[in-house]
């Protein structure tokens, strides 16, 4: 598209701003909209973004920002300051009429309402899929947005001051186990950044050691990080395992009630941290 091109309407009038509607401000949707943007003149469209959150998360570096090693705010971009020229809308799409070119928003607070388009960008992203496995929901953290991210790193660092304050060896054991399920690149480097962090954290806390913390890498395939290579994979395997960390191939999670983990291998620990990276 050349700046400063204009459009005709769908319904034949020339001249009319065209109406285009993105849903979704994920790292796709805000690019397509900020190079519409910067392609289209003053005039030539009406450019309007739906997205619950107010920023665009750029999640490849979530595990930096859990670790701290990487400020939230330089993972997470404001739409509405990148996006001076569109229309963006705190909402959810949960409607398309695509024969009559119009959606239905639910605003995060209020009543949903009706917005018409002549263009429609889906981009809605993902979700984690949440398996129906006992405990799953009650005691899981999710690793996909920079809340989740932050909560992860206090939470890590709140079991090492809970272990250093307790004489109970159970409760010790328990909050000093941190279980990852999904050994995707989210689950791995997550979990080798946490564990760095942590490694790192008990040179400050009295009477906890990284020989201490306990750390199960959980993958229900044969190898972990299926985006690589078998021999990347497997040297990936052997570092992890040079850290003292479990690496579980082969293996699901069956229970987590009551923060009880229960392996299809048969073992069960207890265990106050358990973050799901999978699906």
């Amino acid at each position: 598209m050349r700046r400063g091109c204009r459009f005709a309407s769908v319904d034949g009038m020339t001249g009319q701003p065209v109406r285009i509607l993105i849903v979704g401000g994920g790292y796709v949707g805000m690019y397509t909209a900020l190079g519409l943007q910067k392609k289209l003149s003053r005039g030539a469209a009406e450019i309007t973004l739906v997205e619950p959150q107010s920023n665009m998360t750029y999640q490849p570096f979530l595990p930096e920002a859990a670790a701290g090693s990487v400020e939230p705010r330089h993972v997470v971009v404001p739409l509405r300051k990148v996006l001076r020229h569109c229309t963006v809308l705190s909402g959810a799409v949960t409607r398309v009429e695509h024969a009559a070119k119009r959606v239905t928003v639910q605003p995060v607070q209020g009543e949903a309402y009706r917005r018409d388009y002549d263009l429609l960008v889906m981009c809605p992203g993902s979700i984690s899929r949440l398996l129906p496995i006992p405990g799953l929901a009650e005691n899981g953290i999710g690793f996909k947005t920079i809340g989740e991210a932050i909560y992860l790193r206090n939470h890590v660092l709140s079991q090492l001051d809970l272990a250093a304050s307790t004489d109970d060896p159970e409760q010790r054991r328990r909050a000093l186990t941190f279980v990852f399920v999904g050994g995707g690149y989210a689950g791995v480097e997550a979990m080798a950044e946490l564990e760095d962090m942590a490694r790192y954290a008990t040179r400050y806390i009295d009477n906890v050691e990284p020989s201490d913390m306990r750390w199960v890498l959980v993958e229900a395939a044969s190898r972990i990080m299926p985006e690589v290579s078998v021999r990347l994979s497997a040297y990936t395997v052997d570092r992890l395992t040079e850290r003292a960390i479990d690496v579980r191939l082969n293996t699901r999670l069956e229970s987590a009630e009551g923060g009880r983990i229960v392996l299809s291998d048969g073992e069960q620990f207890d265990a106050d941290t358990l973050v799901w990276t999978a699906g």
